[in-house]
């Protein structure tokens, strides 16, 4: 992987206040950190948590932020990305703990003809191209501007339905109730500069950029930042009830760099207005760009929340929640009319000037690093440092 720097993953917007979490060999164990922008320093805001998802739930949260040089320095932003996380000692780490990491599925209009294509070639690559050019006209034609759950949203389902093309994709799509499915578990996802998995088995499969909500318990979002939601666009394909394995793999959720607090300068507001870019670089010379416009989303950020945590769905650790992608790439790659899917060496950056940068590699889920480190391990090593007390 080429080398990482600060000023390659950070936003450029300088007021943006960036906690996150890091492994550091000095403490032994993960850290939850401060980015001090006038340094490129991390602080140790430990005391304050000391896991992210209590530390997301203070009230007092901003304020605490406000004076950096009150914590202790755990040095420069560039020594936590001199090596991969996979090696261990100081690296960076996905900014989220003990939450529940929900995604909301089919929010864009791009990404749910590309979900209706896949159900109707069988997860076969091969046929999409064709199933895209008699689909796309039809349904795309329908779709755009549709709110979902309105009447002329049902007016257009009952027209599809007499043609023949309703799908699964389309109900949660327009219909009143999104997909909010369980990305992976607590404590799996890798951060910036870690290895992203595909299954080896898998044959059409791609990055998914997405903006992740950082939500507390009782439902209100607090922060923001990107997330890489890996797809078995082949295993999805076959039966939506496989949604587990094509979602669910080793390393196959990255989350990160660090996540950017709402405050006065970025508000819930400034979420609609965000593009994330996509570029993926293969060995082979393979280049793929793209990018995904948070105002062309279906459903606001806010009701994909409430849908997601209420009083029939609850986490009392809170949540990261996607927010789905418009994004899905077609490019051929290896064969005329194969479209796009990953091979093992791909540079994936996921970009917006208001979050910077999340940079990953993609290997065989195989061959990546095993994940042992999960919640039990993370309380034992509280337990053993001294960090279960409350909070400071």
């Amino acid at each position: 992987m080429a080398k990482l720097t600060a000023a390659g993953i950070l936003p450029r917007d300088e007021n943006a206040l960036l906690v996150g979490r890091v492994w550091s060999a000095r403490a032994k164990g993960p850290c939850l950190v401060l980015v001090e922008r006038s340094g490129l320093c991390l602080r140790d805001i430990t005391p304050l948590g000391p896991t992210m998802a209590q530390l997301l739930e203070r009230d007092d949260l901003l304020a605490r932020l406000r004076e950096p040089a009150r914590f202790e320095a755990l040095g420069p932003i560039d020594d936590f990305l001199r090596q991969a996380p996979e090696v261990g000692g100081d690296t960076l780490m996905a900014p989220c703990d003990l939450q529940a990491v929900k995604a909301a599925g089919v929010t864009f209009v791009d990404s749910m003809l590309e979900r209706v294509i896949e159900e109707k070639a069988g997860g076969d690559a091969s046929r999409a191209q064709e199933v895209r050019a008699r689909l796309a006209p039809v349904l795309g034609s329908n779709l755009r501007g549709l709110q979902p759950g309105s009447e002329k949203a049902r007016q257009v389902k009952s027209v599809l339905q007499d043609m023949g093309m309703w799908s699964q994709y389309l109900e949660v799509g327009i219909g009143p109730d999104a997909e909010i499915f369980t990305k992976t578990q607590p404590m799996a996802s890798v951060g910036v500069g870690a290895e992203i998995g595909i299954h080896p088995n898998s044959h059409w499969n791609n990055p998914e950029p997405e903006l992740v909500l950082a939500v507390r318990s009782d439902g209100r979002i607090v922060g923001a930042t990107l997330g890489n939601d890996v797809n078995l666009r082949d295993v999805e394909g076959r039966s939506a009830l496989l949604l587990g394995k094509a979602k669910d793999n080793n390393a196959s959720c990255s989350i990160g760099p660090f996540i950017r607090l709402l405050d006065e300068h970025f508000t819930i507001d400034s979420l609609t207005d965000l593009e994330i870019s996509l570029e993926v670089k293969g060995q082979d010379g393979f280049v793929l760009q793209g990018s995904s416009s948070m105002g062309m989303i279906s459903r606001k950020p806010e009701e994909l929340a409430r849908q997601a945590l209420n009083r029939n769905h609850q986490y009392p650790d809170g949540m990261m929640l996607f927010l789905g992608t418009m994004f899905a790439p077609v490019k051929d790659r290896f064969e005329p009319g194969q479209g796009f899917t990953h091979a093992v060496g791909d540079m994936v950056t996921i970009a917006t000037p208001a979050l910077g940068a999340l940079i990953n590699r993609v290997n065989h889920t195989d061959q990546i690093v095993p994940w042992t480190f999960g919640s039990t391990a993370l309380l034992r090593n509280l337990a053993e440092r001294g960090l279960l007390g409350g909070n400071g």
